[in-house]
């Protein structure tokens, strides 16, 4: 059995007078690719910026590589291993490329064979290197937040919707990108509305509902249950395949 990275216990999260997170339980094994999915306003943001400290859990377990996280800042929570994509990207637009990978980078240090990996991964990245980040596409920025994450090696990456609001053939570069982190054990546990790139890539699916988790299995198990997708996430594809 995979050793669980990342495993949450009954995840409370209230923000102001709002209760949005409603004991949430799940495991991210360790070398794999796990999706959270469920409709808009489901809790998964919520769940990603609580692991992360952004939004602090009122109870519960938060238990990474053995510790708890919850009374962590996000500070902390990050040199513990945990690196995050977050849905708006996070990106500075005034700066080149380079340069927001360099800031990414420990210290503003490469590992050149890590990097020519990461724009092997995003090739824009390599020719747009010096042009400020403001005057990629909408895309090609999604990238650049992916690639800047990964260009340390972290236990964990959070990524929040890398497939939101872009064109379709930068939609085929995430998915041949994500691919290669999958085939290199890389833990991710990946935010996602794009079912079609979700169970491409996923190995496991954990599905929220109203601040709960309301379904958890093997990827393969839901991506193969058309009534199930219909259920559980609104997915009707049959119409479209016949």
């Amino acid at each position: 059995m995979t050793e669980a990275v990342l495993q949450l216990s009954g995840v409370h999260t209230h923000i102001g007078q709002y209760h949005i997170l409603h004991g949430i339980d799940f495991v991210v094994p360790e070398g794999e690719i796990t999706v959270l999915l469920g409709r808009n306003g489901a809790g998964k943001t919520t769940t990603l910026r609580t692991i992360m400290g952004l939004w602090r859990a009122s109870r519960g377990e938060i238990i990474f590589a053995g510790q708890n996280l919850v009374a962590r800042e996000t500070d902390q929570i990050a040199r513990a291993g945990i690196a995050y994509v977050p849905e708006n990207m996070g990106i500075f637009g005034g700066l080149t490329v380079r340069e927001n990978m360099v800031l990414a980078a420990r210290a503003g240090l490469f590992d050149h064979r890590r990097l020519d990996w990461l724009l092997d991964l995003f090739p824009p990245l390599r020719t747009f290197w010096d042009l400020p980040a403001v005057y990629l596409s909408g895309g090609q920025k999604q990238m650049l937040s992916v690639a800047r994450a990964l260009i340390e090696e972290h236990k964990l990456y959070l990524v929040d919707e890398p497939t939101k609001g872009i064109a379709p053939a930068i939609v085929d570069n995430m998915i041949a990108a994500f691919e290669e982190l999958k085939r290199a054990r890389i833990t991710v546990l990946l935010v996602e509305q794009n079912f079609e790139f979700a169970s491409a890539l996923g190995d496991n699916a954990v599905v929220m509902d109203n601040g709960r988790v309301v379904d958890s299995s093997p990827m393969s198990a839901l991506a193969a249950d058309a009534t199930r997708q219909e259920a559980l996430l609104g997915l009707a594809f049959e119409a479209d395949r016949g």
